[in-house]
């Protein structure tokens, strides 16, 4: 080879920027293991294949070095900085050390891309990655389908559509690869295909599913098929590209782990690698005889042969009978990653998407298995309703599905498949909207209330004047709230990363439906449901001062002491207050409206119609009567009157101790009669008995019209006996006459009825209106914060458990076990909580606790729908609401009489919390677990409660048949127990409760702090753990079971919602602290970029 020297001595003094690499590096040449001479410090300039030796910057070149045929030998020792260059000529090999280990490592990675070689690898590199920015820079996010828009336009008839049957997929295939050919002999390979698809018309490729990775084996068997479902724009003339990847690192697998702006699939040239592509019409697979196309896999630039890769064209009953032994024989010599995630469905939760996934699977295998989709109704549906009746129903509550398949082995050797589902709910706004709105609604007629008061002496005045301002502000916020909520658009849910935003406090974090249907070859199918949400927490306020159960008792301790400046009402009292104002507010509308009825129907002489209104009328005054049948109303009422302008105290008013009012309260009759308070005072002036003259009066109001109506009917009827015989024109005209005489005997009995409830109503309205001024005004500030912590816990509490009823009724339609333990015991809802009891995370299960507990004051109510709205109505106040669930027309038939008469349906909500991770370790060891084993002990006797309500209301046939192998009354024994014991990260008792719950037909929810990554791990241990138990998982295949679900199932799609990164926010010190089987598999966590 010949060189021109003076073109290679103005080469070498070039400036710097014309060179690829310069700098310092000490070089001697080397023999064997001996240098020739001690190494010389060099200036060394290097410009494609080649290497300047200068003794200094400004210098000549003394030595031109030609990295051709060459290879570099690095040292892997972290404290060597030297490499050798070593040449297939014979040359002496060139000894290189550098200054520091980074600068070794580059010029390592310069010389060895310098050759031509190199070079060659480098252009190829560059022709793959034109290729992958070429398809990425046309396909639209993975795994969705085109916009509505192109499928319209796409849809010509100049294309050939794929024959099929109604309803079923368009196209399923599957697929395997043979000879694959690795870059080098002792490569194993790691591979995956990605599947693409170029519509005739547009001639662009989108990105539409993966296989999963099949390891160490150059002939692959995908257990991933490929579904174009019915709606897909998929013809004849459509190309589908196969692309096949070799995975060097899962850890690096970019594919799965790298961040995704946007939810855009990244360009992976990292974690992967290219091995060769194929490209096939849809057409040459449908009509091909056997239903089989072998392709030949080509480099990307069609000159290397690197395999081939057979499509199937799967008919999956005839895949399931036909491939099992060979597929079960292979994985004992293949490590394959067991599970079938055919794709992640972008379409409406309950289209026929999700559910044609797996339709033919299940048609094929079991022609009993006839459900449109797993979220519609069990397996084993009542005759009658068909799937699409629950769909505008579900579809109202569900949004943005994600589904996975799988399957498993069973420990007879038959495969079991698993449909994994996640769903967000517009229950996670809809639910906080409608609450504020209630909120406000309430704080504004509390308001008009306290105004309503009257006169009052300068010391209340002024302390009225102080709540009022104080509860305007509060009112202003929760509207400015509801005003931004109303505003938002998008999404249906709150992902972590928005936990702490203020306008979103109200709303529940990450809460979604995890659902798993399993269809296993001998066992009847079956449904396991989790709804998944951030532990309920007022995130935005922080924790510094503790949660709600700490702020509550510090708050209520601090109130009992507030001397002379109000007069200290307990808790009790004052939630009675609230009571009696919801009934006068509810009760006084609907007497008017009665007594207006009876007067109608004694105008009309209407003897049946009469006697309905003045039943009901009855019925609703002999309520409002009892409202006020308390003692609290007559001490308020002196109380309000010794507060009125110019009332002289004749004694001071002392708080009353707790032990003092617990003494009362054992003498008591009944828990309604509440007696005076020795805070109170009292005044010679004031007639005690006017309020019962006043209150009965409406009494003997009612005992004169019903008289009335006793005497009306009465002459009605022995005036029709003497009339009989008469002319039939006279008596109608008598008809005319009494029923005018009907009306004006009725008339002045009712109006004096009006009159005495108006004069009831407002009494007792200021007196109950001055109880809860008392309340505001000895906690002002505080008392409203705490309220507004509250309700920001109560309202995420509460959309989960809305959402987790609906579902749970939905899929339990047929059900008349369940029906009949819903109206007649009520509902179980179990959470399973996983937070620490260190730091923040201790008040945050403090808030979680109260707003759990506080779920008991929810009822629900089952109405039929009158129009397309299906979302749930919420009526009520602060310490009783009840949400009114709609359904259809024929869903609603199905429910029990009691249910359909509008019998309200009672929750029973119970907490067991253990925390897993690193905190709670802290906490163990120097802090406090008090907390926690203080939940689970309550939650504990709440749950024997409904336990023991449940045996004494239902027969004892109402379990399914399968839970008869477990005692419930052992397992709450062995729960018991396990609390008891206090052991450290105790999870076996999740793992009872959640057994338990399960058994009696309860609702699971987990809960971390985001509802992200720990409650991954738990609910995908729980789901491999029922198929071990109940469906016969193969031991051997728990952990790879386990690793699957964690890997590539929903759970890190829900992650990647969340962070827009695939990666558990777990780091490796975390992990050593967690239990065994909540540890994620090795590449899936790491730290996450938010």
């Amino acid at each position: 080879m010949r060189f021109n020297a003076k073109d290679l001595a103005l080469l070498a003094k070039r400036p710097s920027c014309c060179f690829d690499k310069e700098g310092k590096l000490k070089i001697c040449r080397v023999v064997g293991d001996e240098k020739l001479i001690e190494p010389r410090e060099r200036w060394c300039r290097l410009k494609g294949n080649l290497l300047f030796l200068m003794k200094n910057k400004s210098s000549e070149a003394s030595e031109v070095v030609i990295l051709e045929r060459c290879w570099v030998v690095e040292f892997k020792s972290k404290t060597d900085v030297s490499i050798i260059l070593k040449f297939q000529s014979g040359e002496p090999d060139l000894y290189i050390e550098a200054a520091s280990k980074p600068d070794c490592e580059a010029w390592a990675v310069a010389l060895g891309e310098a050759n031509s070689e190199g070079l060659r690898n480098k252009i190829q590199q560059l022709r793959r990655l034109i290729m992958e920015i070429k398809e990425e820079r046309a396909s639209e996010e993975a795994h969705q389908f085109l916009p509505s828009s192109q499928v319209d336009s796409l849809g010509e008839p100049q294309f050939t559509s794929i024959q099929r049957i109604a309803n079923e997929p368009k196209l399923e295939f599957s697929l395997a690869c043979k000879g694959l050919v690795a870059a080098t002999r002792d490569r194993k390979l790691n591979t995956f295909i990605q599947v693409s698809v170029v519509h005739p018309a547009e001639h662009i490729l989108t990105r539409y599913s993966s296989t999963e990775i099949v390891e160490g084996t150059r002939d692959p068997l995908f257990l991933t098929g490929v579904t174009f479902p019915p709606e897909y724009p998929i013809y004849e003339e459509t190309k589908i590209k196969l692309t096949v990847y070799d995975v060097k690192d899962k850890s690096q697998d970019t594919v799965r782990t790298s961040v995704l702006p946007d939810h855009k699939e990244p360009r992976a040239d990292v974690g992967r690698s290219f091995l060769g592509c194929a490209t096939f019409r849809v057409g040459d697979l449908v009509k091909s005889k056997e239903q089989q196309l072998t392709l030949t896999l080509r480099t990307s630039d069609g000159g290397k042969t690197v395999g081939t890769i057979e499509v199937n064209l799967v008919k999956m009953g005839e895949f399931e009978d036909g491939e099992m032994d060979h597929i079960t024989t292979d994985a004992q010599d293949q490590k394959f990653l067991c599970f079938l995630p055919l794709k992640s469905c972008s379409c409406g939760f309950l289209s026929a998407t999700c559910a044609h996934n797996t339709e033919n699977l299940e048609r094929m295998t079991d022609r009993r298995a006839k459900e449109e989709c797993a979220l519609v109704r069990e397996c084993t549906a009542p005759e009658g309703l068909s799937g699409k009746d629950n769909l505008p129903s579900l579809n109202a509550v569900l949004k943005n599905p994600i589904c996975k398949l799988y399957r498993f082995p069973t420990s007879d050797n038959k495969w079991m498949r698993i449909r994994e589902q996640m769903a967000e709910t517009t229950l996670s706004f809809h639910v906080p909207k409608e609450l504020i709105n209630l909120h406000i609604k309430e704080d504004m007629r509390r308001n008009q209330e306290l105004k309503d008061l009257g006169e009052l002496a300068p010391h209340w005045d002024n302390m009225r004047k102080s709540v009022i301002a104080h509860c305007d502000q509060m009112l202003s916020m929760y509207q400015d709230t509801l005003a931004e909520l109303g505003k938002h658009t998008g999404s249906s849910f709150k992902s972590s990363c928005s936990k702490g935003e203020k306008t979103l406090e109200f709303i529940p974090i990450n809460l979604h439906l995890q659902r798993m249907h399993v269809h296993s070859p001998r066992l009847k199918d079956a449904l396991y449901d989790v709804i998944t949400v951030g532990a309920p927490a007022a995130h935005f306020q922080g924790f510094k001062n503790g949660g709600l159960r700490k702020l509550l008792s510090k708050f209520e301790a601090e109130r009992r002491n507030t001397g002379y400046q109000c007069i200290y009402y307990s808790p009790e009292n004052t939630a009675k207050a609230k009571e009696v104002l919801s009934n006068i507010n509810h009760l006084q509308p609907l007497i008017s409206s009665h007594a207006d009825l009876l007067l109608n129907s004694a105008s009309q002489h209407s003897p049946d119609s009469l006697k309905n209104s003045l039943k009901m009328l009855s019925e609703k005054t002999e309520l409002f009567v009892h409202a006020f049948k308390d003692q609290l109303v007559r001490s308020a009422l002196l109380a309000l009157y010794t507060a009125r302008p110019g009332c002289v105290l004749k004694k001071p008013a002392v708080p009353r101790s707790s032990a003092e009012e617990s003494d009362d309260l054992k003498h008591q009759d009944h828990p309604s009669q509440i007696k005076r308070q020795d805070s109170i005072p009292h005044h010679s002036e004031y007639d005690e008995e006017e309020w019962d003259r006043v209150w009965a009066n409406v009494g003997k109001s009612l005992n004169c019209v019903i008289a009335m109506v006793d005497r009306l009917l009465e002459k009605d009827n022995s005036s029709k006996t003497k009339e009989g015989e008469s002319d039939p024109s006279a008596a109608d005209c008598k008809v005319l006459h009494a029923g005018g005489d009907w009306y004006e005997q009725l008339y002045p009995l009712v109006i004096t009825l009006k009159d005495c409830m108006g004069e009831v109503v407002t009494r007792a309205k200021q007196s109950m209106a001055f109880v809860l001024l008392q309340e505001l005004a000895c906690g002002l500030p505080q008392c409203l914060m705490l309220t507004l912590r509250r309700d920001i816990v109560f309202s995420q509490a509460l959309a989960g458990l809305v959402c987790g009823f609906i579902i749970k009724l939905h899929t339990s339609l047929h059900d008349q076990g369940f029906l009949q333990q819903l109206h007649t015991v009520g509902l179980l809802v179990q959470y399973e909580g996983l937070l620490s009891t260190y730091s923040e995370e201790a008040g945050m299960l403090e808030d979680m606790a109260v707003g759990i507990s506080d779920l008991q004051k929810v009822m629900f109510k089952v109405i039929e729908a009158k129009s397309e709205d299906f979302l749930p109505i919420i009526t009520g106040r602060r310490e009783h609401y009840v949400i009114e669930v709609q359904l259809p027309a024929k869903m609603f038939e199905l429910l029990p009489q009691e249910i359909k008469e509008g019998k309200l349906l009672r929750m029973y909500p119970v907490l067991f919390n253990v925390g897993i991770n690193e905190q709670q370790t802290l906490a163990e060891r120097f802090g406090d677990t008090t907390l926690q084993e203080n939940i689970n002990q309550e939650n504990l006797e709440l749950l024997k409660e409904y336990y023991n309500l449940f045996t004494e209301k239902m027969p004892p046939d109402c379990l399914p048949h399968f839970q008869e192998q477990n005692d419930l009354k052992g397992l709450l024994e062995n729960l018991h127990q396990n609390i008891q014991a206090k052991r450290r990260k105790n999870v076996e008792i999740m793992w009872l409760a959640a057994t338990i719950c399960r058994k009696l037909n309860g609702v699971r929810f987990t809960c971390c702090k985001s509802a992200k990554d720990r409650t991954s791990m738990s609910v995908t241990l729980e789901q491999c753990s029922i198929l071990r138990d109940e469906h016969q998982l193969h031991k051997d295949f728990f952990i790879r079971a386990l690793d699957c679900m964690r890997r590539e199932g929903c759970r890190i799609e829900n992650v990647l919602k969340n962070v827009k990164c695939r990666k558990y926010a777990f780091n490796m010190i975390q992990l050593m602290a967690f239990p065994k089987y909540y540890r994620p598999p090795e590449g899936t966590y790491g730290k996450a970029d938010t």
